[in-house]
């Protein structure tokens, strides 16, 4: 018997859902149908954070407890009434990707196994200049929700200080998003200078609570990540549900309501009655589009008084006027050696240290670097379980677990802060509990864009499967 398919009459068009019933969240028994009735029943305020930008598609075959892989490219096998567009990438290749503007293209998407929504910050219209100022509030392990409540509302008071209106909502995982419409005028690099601007200026303000420091050991309280405006990334828009086991919902809130918010209060089924109740806060968004200008003045205060420009993220190629990418302590030394014992050496196997790219004065090792997350926190607790001494010293935020960019999919490396770890007890850096390679798996240019490397071989599949479409 064929899998049972659902025709749902979406916005004077016919959607096929396939495999209505299949269990997209096993915890609370959410559907695949579910997930489609949702995003229906929120789909105004959900085009509202999607509608004319081209989307990378985040699919979820298996469900939220399954792994995702990320797709640029739109489907071969697509209705005619899908809308695309072609972008460009540094590397000189091109995708067409995805293009929603309507309920029915939404339905559509979803169906393919897209859990969250995760539009580009330009209009299909302009693709090289943004007309949205992302601000990710991003808490460090063990930061309580209130002090995210309480940064958010810094970067209000900033955000109105040079001229911007921000639109707050749950990033439906750990922490709070501002979005800020502004005038496409200005490039990617310049939008994310004035986000960078933007993140020193909070953490001027609230020094103890907020930080813009990019190195994961270096940072405290609530980071905030400008690299979120840096070109090609993507951040889950508003109303999008995330693949987690409660399917919690990133929520558009009034500014009233993030003093006493509770992330959790928002899911697949609280929102769609609280949208019928109260609308959508987000109302107005398109209409209050402000200037960067005030930011970049702040921005070009920052460089005569000797702040450069801020790291960019690890996969991106080294940008003109970027510092090197290893910590200000260890530049002002670069020439010398570093102490010994504060330099973890490379994992047994391994050829170069800890991270890979760079060389913290921090003590740190590292413990696995896994396909999944689960893997990964996996061989943590196998490292804990060896080092339970050790284990009582460490804080919440000296735990570094990191999702990283592979191919199609993100991979997590998890590593460990030593510091508050009296140095005589502080355990070498050994074999890594997991040891998982991404770049293995395919065949292509590398991260930097290079077309001249060698080929690798992919490894033959166990199963000799391919990939559903859900």
């Amino acid at each position: 018997m064929p899998p049972r398919e659902e025709l749902l009459e979406v916005a004077g068009r016919e959607v096929t859902i396939s495999n209505p019933d299949k269990v997209f969240f096993p915890r609370a028994g959410y559907t695949k149908l579910d997930l489609v009735r949702y995003y229906l029943a929120i789909a105004e305020g959900a085009l509202r954070g999607i509608r004319a930008r081209p989307m990378a598609l985040k699919r979820f075959v298996n469900g939220a407890e399954g792994e995702a892989f990320f797709q640029k490219r739109a489907p071969t096998s697509r209705p005619d009434w899908i809308e695309t567009v072609t972008l460009s990438f540094p590397s000189g290749r091109t995708a067409e990707e995805i293009v929603v503007s309507d309920a029915a293209q939404l339905a559509w998407i979803v169906n393919l196994g897209c859990i969250d929504l995760n539009p580009h910050p330009v209009r299909a219209s302009d693709l090289d200049h943004p007309d949205e100022l992302r601000v990710d509030l991003d808490p460090v392990p063990g930061v309580p929700w209130s002090q995210i409540r309480d940064v958010a509302l810094v970067t209000r008071d900033v955000l109105n200080d040079f001229g911007l209106t921000g639109w707050p909502k749950t990033s439906g995982s750990r922490g709070l998003h501002v979005y800020c419409r502004i005038e496409p005028r200005w490039t990617f690099p310049e939008v994310r200078r004035a986000a960078v601007a933007l993140a020193r200026e909070v953490e001027r303000r609230a020094p103890q609570i907020a930080t813009s420091r990019w190195w994961k050991e270096e940072r405290h309280g609530v980071f905030l990540d400008y690299n979120q405006n840096a070109k090609d990334r993507t951040v889950a828009s508003q109303y999008s549900v995330r693949p987690l086991a409660d399917a919690r919902v990133s929520t558009p809130l009034t500014w009233e309501e993030v003093p006493d918010c509770d992330p959790a209060a928002f899911t697949l089924v609280t929102v769609p009655k609280r949208f019928a109740t109260v609308g959508d806060p987000s109302q107005g968004i398109d209409e209050a589009v402000g200037s960067l200008e005030p930011l970049l003045e702040l921005a070009a205060q920052h460089e005569a008084a000797g702040f450069g420009d801020a790291p960019w993220p690890p996969h991106f190629v080294k940008q003109e006027g970027e510092p090197a990418r290893v910590q200000l302590t260890r530049r002002k030394r670069e020439e010398r050696p570093p102490p010994a014992g504060q330099v973890p050496p490379p994992a047994p196997g391994k050829t170069v240290g800890p991270t890979g790219r760079r060389r913290s004065v921090m003590p740190l090792i590292e413990i696995a670097r896994a396909k999944t997350e689960a893997e990964a926190r996996a061989g943590l607790q196998r490292w804990r379980s060896r080092h339970q001494e050790v284990w009582s010293h460490l804080a919440p935020a000296d735990i570094l677990v990191d999702s990283m960019r592979g191919r199609n999919s993100t991979w997590t490396r998890i590593r460990i802060n030593l510091k508050n770890v009296p140095e005589t007890e502080r355990p070498p850096q050994e074999a890594l509990e997991v040891d998982y390679d991404p770049w293995t798996e395919w065949q292509g240019p590398d991260r930097s864009g290079s077309l001249e490397r060698p080929t690798r071989r992919k490894p033959p599949s166990p199963s000799g499967g391919g990939q559903g479409g859900g």
